[in-house]
């Protein structure tokens, strides 16, 4: 796996480019001089572990024949200064998935994503404190 990431004007944004060509946009906050013209890093981590769990979740579901209408993840996180850096310490996940899918196993998917499968949130539990609620409508 590689990831290029390219400045593009002359302060903090940048787009990172991977080895498929798929590319996101970063900044950094107007606080240092950044533009707001991309998601932070620390963002990043709070949307890839969002996704990386959604993918879990709806691949679960679709092996289960579940019929899946609508799905959402709300990622809310806190963090605090540890030493010149800052650490997600607390993550809340809230699944939100509409459609013919039984509540329990919904719960399940979650439940398999969260504590398995989902390679983001086992990098991100030495230091946050992970929870996660269902909605099922």
């Amino acid at each position: 796996m590689k990831i290029n990431i390219k400045r593009l004007n002359d302060d903090y944004h940048m787009e990172a480019v991977n080895d498929n060509g798929n590319s996101l946009e970063m900044d950094g906050s107007p606080e240092i001089g950044g533009h707001n013209l991309g998601m932070r890093p620390m963002q990043l981590l709070l949307a890839a572990v969002g996704g990386c769990s959604a993918i879990d979740v709806i691949m679960i579901l679709k092996k289960q024949r579940q019929t899946i209408t609508s799905f959402e993840v709300e990622v809310d996180g806190e963090n605090e200064k540890v030493e010149e850096h800052k650490i997600w310490k607390d993550i809340n996940l809230h699944f939100k998935i509409a459609g013919k899918v039984d509540e329990k196993k919904a719960l399940n998917a979650v439940q398999l994503s969260m504590d398995k499968y989902c390679s983001v949130s086992m990098i991100m539990n030495p230091t946050a404190n992970i929870t996660y609620t269902v909605s099922v409508n």
